[in-house]
């Protein structure tokens, strides 16, 4: 059930966020985007949801968007309503593009299935001897098409996201994503972490025609991040988010069925990898 928000009516809500534009017509170029504590993996969005995890989403994308070197969606032409104060936006609304823009600098997850298949990742041909968690030689580009609610995003090439959006929009999607992971990686390191891979979502800003990062950036719901020390000691898959939700999954459900309600001990475990990912970014780096 989504929340009632006096002076804001809400529109559409995804997995995790919920959507909601303004009653007053003049505040019409402007969308507030609440981040819920609900949680989903292999596409299904679980019960129970994780406590705080919206505020914790919230208080690390807020966090990233003041050290980036790209303009974002943020608005400060209205606060945000006290109902939700702490967990969500007022944002521009951004023409989007419908490429999740995905940088690896670390082959795992997805990307290491592929590469075990094919030596190479959304075409992007990598060398043979990587082993899982392994450094890439430099961060890769690796894009995926954007699905509707409830399908599986599909992993393409570069070519494809030229035939889709244009070569002038794919090159520059791409040199701002990369861009991005370079300086969030310095920034990751100062706290003792990896980042291993994540997402961005960019838009065309109608106002200045400006292409803008929008959406959740560097969260654990879109990145994977690692201590540094674990990975110097050869530990590869205790990450910063929630791949406890998805390993207790795999060893319990068959992803046929509806997905089982969660254990309190791995919500409880995961709320705190969230909070422990907040608490060494924010108090750690300037």
């Amino acid at each position: 059930m989504t929340k009632e928000i006096a002076g804001w009516h809400h529109v559409y809500s995804g997995k995790v966020r919920d959507l909601y534009e303004s009653n007053d017509p003049s505040l019409s170029h402007l969308i507030l985007v609440v981040a819920s504590d609900r949680v989903s993996a292999f596409d299904h969005v679980l019960e129970p949801a994780i406590p705080n995890k919206g505020k914790h989403l919230t208080t690390l994308t807020n966090w990233w968007f003041d050290r980036l070197p790209v303009e974002n969606h943020v608005s400060h032409e209205v606060p945000v309503p006290q109902e939700v104060q702490g967990r969500a936006t007022v944002a521009k609304k951004l023409e989007m593009f419908p490429i999740e823009c995905v940088v690896r600098g670390y082959i795992s997850g997805s990307g290491w299935k592929e590469y075990q298949e094919k030596g190479e990742i959304c075409g992007v041909e990598l060398p043979e001897g990587l082993t899982f968690g392994g450094k890439l030689p430099k961060p890769i580009f690796t894009p995926a098409f954007k699905a509707e609610l409830g399908d599986h995003d599909e992993n393409i090439s570069f070519e494809k996201v030229v035939e889709i959006i244009g070569l002038d929009n794919a090159e520059r999607l791409r040199a701002l994503s990369i861009e991005i992971f370079n300086k969030a990686s310095e920034l990751a390191e100062h706290a003792g972490l990896i980042l291993a891979d994540t997402k961005f979502e960019f838009g065309i800003d109608p106002a200045t025609g400006h292409t803008v990062l929008g959406d959740e950036v560097l969260t654990p719901d879109s990145s994977r991040f690692w201590s540094k020390a674990a990975w110097d000691r050869g530990e590869r898959k205790d990450s910063f988010d929630k791949q406890i939700v998805r390993n207790w999954l795999a060893a319990n459900w068959d992803q046929t069925s509806e997905p089982p309600v969660l254990p309190q001990e791995i919500v409880a475990q995961t709320q705190d990898k969230y909070a422990e990912l907040v608490e060494r970014l924010t108090t750690e780096v300037a």
